[in-house]
């Protein structure tokens, strides 16, 4: 199969199976005699609300919140977007509404929970006494710690107000129903968005046992909660009876490659899918010959590429990215370099599997489509880059595109978190961390760019993108006037 058809196959097999307009409907339960509650968070949620109000003939009401640059136009649903995977003050506000919109309601009342990943990030509801900055260096300190998915949404629903089954708590006697998109191996309905429909079987003696495990150093407010908020609703608490949980698209990429219990993906043994690296690990070598694509579980990955005899780093990749895509569409050498970060855990998927796992799992080649796009976007914007002649106006250029990428909204004093520090910086650009270093220190003269943990943070994004209009302008200008020099 040529990479062209492939690609073609993968889309219409992900526009067939995999759109929330066509697995929501066909779980909607019947209207009730009362009121209908829309509420929601995820990254797929706002495209699930849209398939839900386009198949729901009643009234609707409610909140649904996604990522920034995730939502999709509505008439009678609001859907508010936030940041992820680090949350704001828009993710709290939105899940505050949430909370209030479903207490006080009544046995003839349904509340319909939109559920996917992304959501505990996302609905940012700290419990009393954790402030919004707590719970964002809490969720900072969880992402670099290494710690598991399961193990991140433990901590995260012993210092939330509706995580861990606290939302269907809220919402009782209401009869709820959670239509849930799976991102996590296994479909543990407990693990995504960490639970907030779910009974929680952990402890908060397990979330204080996970931060001492990661010694991960946590805000004294932070700490007094975990020691003395009440527990979360265990499984037989009488708040779930009312409770359906329905995994509307099964993630379970994992399971099926290595049991091989689908017809269309033959087994596989475990030690030909799993890879664990340590830092530093080169998982592949730029120019040798590739057999495999990769999916993060855990930990980050540094792609780097060799430019004129200098390492050029361009992308720091983070759980659920996947990379060495190429070496399953075409029989090409390797075009860049992939290193281990931290400890990290990855499944390696050779071309013997691809095309069974792509029938069995519709959902990743949905994603692996959307790469591909967001590959050649980048790829563009990195050619526009060498076009800026000022060093210092490529690096504001470099910061406004990893904000834009991760679909950040720019606006005034939005600020946006990197996961990169100056020297990364420096090498994207394809500057010497050592030779270039003052350019690192004129950057950060700027009164909204500052390092925080050795991370760059910006504090203004429409002042990072006025700052970039400024220095492509003065480069189109110097090139207009290179060119009536030379035609003279």
């Amino acid at each position: 199969m040529t990479p062209e058809k492939l690609l073609k196959a993968m889309f219409k097999a992900g526009v067939d199976a995999a759109l929330p307009s066509l697995c929501v409907p066909a779980h909607l339960p019947p209207r009730p005699k009362g009121r209908t509650v829309i509420i929601g968070g995820g990254k797929a949620s706002g495209a699930m609300a849209k398939a839900l109000e386009d198949a729901w003939d009643g009234p609707l009401d409610g909140v649904v919140v996604t990522r920034y640059g995730y939502r999709l136009p509505t008439e009678r649903l609001e859907v508010v977007e936030a940041a992820h995977p680090v949350p704001d003050q828009a993710g709290r506000e939105a899940a505050k509404r949430i909370f209030e919109a479903v207490q006080g309601l009544t046995e003839d009342d349904l509340v319909l929970a939109l559920i996917s990943g992304g959501g505990s990030a996302l609905l940012a509801a700290p419990a009393e006494g954790i402030s919004l900055e707590d719970k964002q260096a809490v969720n900072k300190a969880l992402l670099a710690s290494g710690a598991t998915i399961s193990e991140m949404n433990t901590v995260r629903k012993h210092l939330s107000a509706i995580k861990g089954g606290r939302l269907a708590r809220a919402a009782y006697p209401a009869k709820v129903v959670a239509l849930m998109i799976s991102d996590v191996p296994g479909d543990d309905a407990s693990i995504i968005a960490s639970g907030p429909t779910v009974p929680d079987a952990s402890t908060n003696a397990d979330a204080i046992a996970i931060v001492e495990k990661y010694k991960i150093d946590l805000p004294p407010a932070v700490r007094k909660v975990l020691d003395t908020i009440e527990e979360t609703p265990k499984p037989g608490d009488k708040c779930f009876e009312r409770v359906e949980n329905i995994m509307v698209s099964e993630g379970r990429v994992t399971l099926d490659l290595a049991d091989g219990t689908r017809e269309t993906a033959p087994p596989v043994a475990d030690s030909s899918i799993n890879r664990n690296h340590r830092p530093d690990d080169l998982i592949f070598c730029e120019n040798e010959p590739g057999y495999e694509l990769y999916i993060i579980q855990t930990g980050r990955v540094k792609i780097t590429k060799m430019v004129e005899g200098q390492e050029v780093m361009l992308a720091v990749l983070q759980p659920g990215d996947i990379f060495g895509e190429m070496a399953i569409l075409d029989n090409k050498p390797r075009t860049a370099t992939a290193i281990c970060a931290e400890d990290s855990s990855m499944l390696a998927i050779n071309k013997a599997n691809f095309e069974n796992m792509v029938k069995a799992q519709p959902q990743l080649a949905t994603k692996l489509i959307t790469l591909l796009s967001e590959r050649i976007w980048t790829a563009y914007r990195q050619l526009a880059n060498l076009m800026i002649n000022d060093p210092l106006g490529r690096l504001y250029d470099t910061l406004l595109t990893l904000a834009e990428k991760d679909h950040a909204k720019i606006g005034a004093r939005a600020s946006y978190h990197y996961d990169i520090g100056g020297k990364d910086l420096l090498s994207m650009v394809g500057f010497d961390a050592v030779k270039d270093e003052r350019l690192l220190l004129d950057l950060l003269k700027s009164r909204w760019l500052k390092l925080d943990g050795g991370k760059i943070i910006c504090l203004d994004l429409q002042e990072l993108e006025k700052q970039v209009a400024f220095y492509k302008k003065k480069a189109a200008v110097e090139r207009k006037r290179e060119k009536a020099a030379a035609s003279q």
